[in-house]
């Protein structure tokens, strides 16, 4: 009896031991026959860089596959001039580049076993995300690609080959092939990261399954981050160090999930990333540095608002990831970082957005928020998709592209504190908003912060 007790004791002595090894088994990702995977990347190489141990595991495991390419990368002008040894300005060579992407893409995803019929390109505008998702919906102009100059898929090749380059172009793709694949588990581009394209297809994707609710089982949602500043470190092919969350996202509510990579399947990473001769001309360290013992996955939480009782305001703290777009070996600290701690609340039917700022709002200095409304029984293009911007001159609205004379939200400042009050009937009266903000700084880069989804609690 005596020598059960001491196993038991020991047992319990070991596993005081080691917390994190026990708290990283629940964050593991893990893959059966039965799971159907979909791979949503915002341009050829993301979905290696981000999950290709996701793909190997899946694969091993008899799972069923889909890599879908959002953009085909056609905006890339430097990685162009290297790759091509050559300037140009003309649409025709950008579409050029996005064809030889698109191929690179193939080719890297045969090798590591799918068929071409598990890999989708829908064509859509490199550097057009973001503007297509909060300004072109509705009975207007199609959205312009930055270098190619089309407002239409132009890619033989895509799912959708001469859609407009507009909203709903996109969410009918992406329902579509979820509708169709009906996947248990989606990997897709993360809500913080530094590139826009890539915050911008979460926020498509987060539509997307709002409109399948009740025509799918849920699927698990993991985003995959790739571009922060000096993140991650060092660069290059380092298969011996894991991925660790960058320091700007340790402490921001994330459950990060991290699957082990072998030895194998590191090196086949390595060289599945090979494949991308257009993009590693330009930075021959940089894709080379996902390589590494592990992949990183994980998503906020999301916010959900109560209206509280007898007028009570319940605040709800982001704890904001800061400094998407600047580097801060560059700053002095966190001397010159004003974007916002924000908070948010609803009562007396209205969304309450407070921003405590590190210097008061002047002349150079104001703040922006995106507020963009969903609501289960209105269809989404009609929804309103708000811009408002407060500096010392007052308020700036925009609904998409349309400029607004609204009188009814209401703004309060003291000291570093503004609060914004936008009725919920502005809004389209939704039921979910996904929010972003910015601080506009005068001489200094622009701070941002990541996409949330926030739910009004009924």
């Amino acid at each position: 009896m005596r020598r059960i007790i001491s196993i038991i004791i020991f047992c319990i002595f070991l596993v005081s031991c080691f917390p994190a090894a026990a708290e990283a088994e629940k964050g593991s990702v893990n893959f059966t026959k039965n799971d159907r995977v979909l791979i949503l990347a915002p341009h050829p190489d993301d979905e290696t860089i981000g999950a290709c141990g996701a793909i190997q595991n899946a694969l091993k495991k008899n799972a069923k596959l889909k890599v879908v390419c959002y953009t085909n990368g056609d905006s890339n002008e430097l990685a162009f001039i290297v790759y091509e040894k050559r300037i140009t300005f003309r649409k025709g060579e950008f579409l050029h580049m996005g064809e030889v992407r698109r191929k690179e893409t193939v080719r890297a995803m045969v090798s590591l076993g799918l068929k071409q019929t598990d890999l989708i390109f829908l064509g859509y505008p490199d550097f057009g995300t973001p503007e297509i998702f909060t300004k072109y919906w509705g009975k207007v102009a199609s959205y312009k690609g930055l270098f190619t100059r089309v407002s239409k898929v132009s890619y033989p090749e895509a799912m959708s080959p001469g859609a407009p380059y507009v909203g709903e172009s996109v969410l009918k793709d992406i329902e579509k092939i979820i509708l169709d694949f009906k996947p248990t588990k989606i990997f897709v581009s993360h809500p913080a990261d530094v590139n826009r394209d890539h915050r911008s297809l979460y926020l498509f994707l987060q539509v997307a399954l709002w409109n399948l609710e009740g025509k799918i089982n849920s699927p698990q949602v993991l985003p995959y981050i790739i571009h922060v500043a000096r993140w991650p470190l060092p660069r290059g092919y380092h298969p011996e160090i894991a991925l660790e969350p960058p320091d700007s996202l340790a402490d921001n509510g994330i459950a990060w999930h991290s699957l082990k990579l072998t030895e194998e399947e590191i090196k086949i990473k390595r060289d599945t990333t090979a494949f991308y001769k257009s993009q590693n001309a330009s930075n021959p360290k940089y894709l080379f540095t996902f390589s590494r013992s592990n992949e990183l996955f994980g998503d906020f939480p999301t916010l959900r608002l109560d209206p509280g009782d007898s007028g009570e305001i319940k605040w709800q703290d982001l704890k904001v990831y800061h400094s998407l777009e600047t580097d801060p070996e560059y700053k002095k600290d966190e001397e010159n970082n004003i974007v916002p701690d924000i908070a948010y609340a609803v009562s007396g039917g209205r969304l309450l957005a407070r921003f405590h700022l590190k210097k008061k709002i002047n002349k150079d200095l104001g703040v922006s928020i995106f507020l963009i409304g969903y609501n289960r029984k209105t269809d989404f293009n009609k929804m309103p998709k708000l811009y408002i911007r407060a500096d010392s001159l007052g308020l700036h609205v925009r609904d998409k592209k349309q400029p607004l004379q609204v009188k009814n939200i209401e703004i309060e400042t003291q000291d570093n504190e503004l609060t914004l009050k936008v009725p919920l009937g502005l809004l389209g009266n939704p039921d979910r908003i996904l929010s972003c903000a910015r601080t506009h700084p005068d001489s200094l880069p622009l701070d941002e912060t990541a996409w949330r989804v926030i739910y009004l609690q009924q």
